[in-house]
């Protein structure tokens, strides 16, 4: 992978102290768009299966981070069943920023302002790198999928089987 940029976002800064190698990919985002993951994608010229969002939920009322291929669809069964719960629910918009200190949109699974419990679907590991939102609108981060797991601390799951 390539070279390391200076610090800019809190996600930044956690890759730039962890020493891990990571990419950054730039793009300008279109202010109409609403579906992020996929415009990354596009603009990147990458395949959507290796761009990650991130989700926030609630299982049994706990806040929890979901990072889900831009083509899968987060399955809330799957999400609780992964963290022990039974019941899961997508975090309203405004919850999620105010938990992370990210935009919607730029919501990034490193560096939030308060860490909730993380599970990454298991397609991840399926690729030598993936690459998930830097902490802005068009800034993604490329790094291999067991560095994120060991920086966010993430549990593997199978949470978002792939719309085809």
């Amino acid at each position: 992978m390539g070279k390391r940029a200076q610090a800019g976002t809190p996600a930044l800064m956690v890759l730039q102290r962890a020493g891990v190698e990571h990419t950054v990919e730039t793009y300008e985002h279109d202010p109409r768009s609403t579906n992020f993951g996929l415009e990354a994608a596009t603009a990147l010229g990458l395949e959507p299966a290796m761009v990650f969002k991130t989700l926030l939920a609630l299982v049994d009322e706990q806040p929890a981070v979901a990072i889900v291929p831009v083509n899968g669809r987060l399955d809330l069964k799957a999400l609780a069943s992964a963290r022990g719960g039974k019941k899961a629910r997508m975090m309203e918009a405004s919850a999620a920023e105010r938990l992370t200190g990210y935009v919607v949109g730029g919501i990034s699974p490193l560096g939030q302002r308060t860490a909730s419990a993380t599970v990454l679907d298991s397609s991840a590991l399926d690729h030598p790198v993936v690459y998930v939102s830097g902490g802005r609108r068009g800034l993604d981060i490329g790094m291999a999928p067991a560095d994120l797991v060991m920086l966010t601390n993430a549990e593997v799951a199978r949470i978002a089987p792939i719309v085809r």
